[in-house]
């Protein structure tokens, strides 16, 4: 999942929508996941959220690869929803008992409840990074300067967050090439001893970043950062007819959640 929400150039149909609109409709959909407790509903959503994926991607076997970061995206969640799963059944203790081990019994209750964690997991973490991935960030702070009139400090402080995640999880990945060329073997079955032997390594990723940071403020400044207005966004963005669409379907996947 290494730069996961880094920008995937091309020019398909999500490419060219509106930057806020692509958001926004993100947000309808994860809104939209946990509104509804119909499981086959919830793998609609995920099913759609491919499809966007497939959509952005351009050509299947050589488009920029947005489909297999989606799928890899994806396939981390379904191994974070099998221990999440596995927690919820072992917490809910209400409901009809389907199987008894013992004092110890799995409710009907409890599987339905972790189903439905585990759907709703995977249905709202997939549309943000998918439409993050084919919108550029320098579009996205403009369209929330200009259209939303946020002051420009916020919005960039808020795209500079979504850039230094893949930057961090870059570093962290070389830090960890740099330990495993020392000798030190992550390749270890116990995820509990696994963990205590990444955790000394936030450290000098944590220093790293404070460098990075600070020579980011820097160069902010002195391209003038306290003088930006919503007058310095020349560029203007129009909606069309494809985001008009891409909004209506946002929205009917929301009311089709609430109904059901």
């Amino acid at each position: 999942m290494k730069g996961f929400l880094d920008y995937l150039p091309g020019s398909s149909v999500l490419h060219k929508m509106h930057p806020l609109i692509k958001i926004f409709v993100s947000i309808l959909i994860c809104a939209a996941s946990f509104c509804s407790s119909n499981p086959l509903y919830l793998l609609g959503v995920i099913l759609f959220n491919v499809l966007l994926a497939i959509t952005g991607n351009g050509k299947i076997k050589k488009g920029n690869g947005l489909l297999q970061r989606t799928l890899g995206i994806l396939r981390g969640l379904i191994k974070m929803s099998i221990f999440l799963f596995i927690l919820q059944v072992l917490v809910i203790r209400q409901g009809e008992a389907i199987l008894t081990f013992g004092s110890f019994s799995i409710t009907e209750l409890a599987i339905q409840k972790a189903l439905l964690l585990v759907l709703r997991l995977m249905g709202a973490t997939l549309p943000l990074s998918i439409l993050i991935s084919v919108t550029n960030l320098n579009d996205l702070s403009n369209t929330m300067v200009k259209y939303l009139h946020i002051p420009y400090k916020y919005a960039f402080t808020f795209t500079s967050a979504i850039r230094f995640i893949p930057i961090f999880s870059i570093e962290m990945g070389a830090i960890i090439e740099s330990q495993q060329a020392r000798g030190v073997d992550f390749e270890v079955k116990n995820p509990f001893k696994k963990f205590g032997m990444i955790l000394p390594l936030c450290f000098p990723l944590l220093i790293s970043s404070v460098r990075k940071i600070e020579s980011t403020a820097t160069a902010a400044e002195l391209r003038g950062f306290y003088l930006r207005t919503r007058a310095c966004c020349t560029k203007s963005y129009k909606a069309g007819l494809r985001d008009i669409v891409f909004l209506l379907l946002g929205a009917a996947l929301l009311a089709g959640g609430i109904i059901l």
